[in-house]
């Protein structure tokens, strides 16, 4: 709901369904990587050009220049010092065809960054210009991004058909006020690579066993219809961070007093508001962009990340690890019994196992906080989750997220 499949996404599975058939239960489990750097071992690997290392992570030191950003929205023109760091060439071990970055950092006031990728060509690909708060610049991705290599369709960099994405760098770039001591500070960035194909069905998957159920937090995105439109207006677009803020809350962290003042106290549940208005895209025009949702749950001091998940076996090691994964998928109202509706991409956070391995979700999609614990088919679920591809009422091909995931931990 909140994560609509992309228009690029969309007009690729529309031009390949002539060619796409649907895979075989038994296909082999596709490639997934996840790398990061973030202990200072790692960032010593990269290219550091006016950052240094400290305890907490890279840091403005010297800058490497400056450069005048103009926000029409704010109202401000104002010079920014920065640095940057641009990773070693980091090879996944396959031909990957998606890449999706992920980040944690703090960005004090006056401060922010932006994340770049790099794959077969010379082209450096914007991932975001992000921080946390929303009075320096305007959180956003970055439109109109392509070339023979590949294209960016708001968070995800999907290499040309013929180009395999076998090697990427990240590069991230630190930016503070100029004449200022402040600086954001880089904790982690990593990426994950994936060649998933295209498929309407996935292998099933046997329990584990893990017959664990994990205490976290319910809130509905639907008690929170029309609230802050310049947001996203609550409902269905706001389903990442209220699955995000469920996370976090499980975590025991959450927004101070101080943070939840501009909000209307008649409100419920203002944590939620909170983490829509940290989580909004203002090119994307949603809060579903998927790592300004884990970099906004590191901002309370937890480690997160986007990855792809090959199966609910996976996801059951992280339950039984007493991590909650938040999940990403699209069905139609047949196809998920028990939902009650349908949608072209929502996030829904799974919180355990019922002893027959059915997965038991805190599904925000719901009338009420108490209403959002939810008890889903296995088979079902798994489907709508890993599959990329899917028809949807008209019969038409639509696109599926692929096993998309936020892990996020202490």
């Amino acid at each position: 709901m909140t994560r609509p499949t992309r228009l690029l996404s969309a007009v690729l599975a529309v031009l390949a369904a002539a060619t796409a058939a649907p895979v075989p239960a038994a296909a082999a489990t596709p490639p997934v990587s996840f790398h990061r750097w973030s202990s200072p071992r790692g960032f010593a690997s990269g290219t550091a050009d006016g950052v240094k290392h400290s305890r907490a992570g890279l840091r403005i030191g010297t800058p490497a220049g400056s450069v005048e950003r103009t926000e029409p929205e704010l109202g401000t023109t104002r010079r920014y010092e920065f640095g940057t760091w641009t990773s070693p060439v980091h090879r996944p071990g396959f031909d990957a065809t998606q890449l999706v970055a992920s980040w944690n950092a703090t960005t004090p006031a006056g401060t922010w960054l932006r994340v770049e990728v790099r794959g077969s060509g010379r082209t450096w690909f914007a991932l975001g210009d992000w921080a946390a708060g929303d009075q320096d610049i305007i959180r956003s991705s970055v439109p109109g991004q392509s070339d023979a290599t590949g294209s960016v369709d708001v968070d995800t960099f999907t290499a040309a058909p013929g180009v395999p994405l076998d090697a990427y760098q990240l590069r991230v770039t630190l930016f503070r006020a100029e004449g200022t001591r402040t600086t954001p500070t880089l904790s982690a960035v990593g990426a994950m690579t994936s060649a998933v194909p295209d498929r309407f069905t996935v292998p099933a998957s046997r329990p584990s066993g893990v017959g664990r159920e994990l205490p976290v937090p319910r809130y509905s995105q639907n008690v929170h219809v029309g609230q802050y439109p310049q947001y996203g207006g609550g409902g269905e677009a706001w389903c990442s961070p209220t699955s995000t803020q469920m996370v976090v809350e499980y975590w025991g962290e959450r927004p101070s007093a101080d943070d939840l003042s501009w909000i209307d106290p008649s409100f419920a549940d203002p944590s939620v508001a909170h983490a829509a208005r940290a989580t909004y895209d203002h090119d994307y025009d949603g809060t579903g962009n998927w790592p300004f949702n884990t970099a906004y749950a590191a901002t309370y001091g937890l480690k997160a990340h986007v990855t792809r998940l090959k199966s609910l076996t996976e996801l059951e090691s992280y339950i039984a690890r007493g991590i909650p994964v938040i999940t990403s998928q699209s069905f139609l109202e047949s196809e998920l019994d028990g939902a009650g509706y349908g949608t072209a991409g929502h996030l829904m956070t799974v919180i355990g196992f019922t002893p027959e391995g059915d997965v038991i979700a805190n599904d925000p999609a719901s009338p009420t906080n108490e209403a959002v614990r939810r008890v889903y088919q296995r088979a079902q679920f798994e489907t709508i989750w890993l599959r990329t591809k899917r028809h949807t009422a008209s019969g038409a091909v639509a696109s599926g997220s692929g096993g998309i995931a936020y892990i996020i931990s202490r």
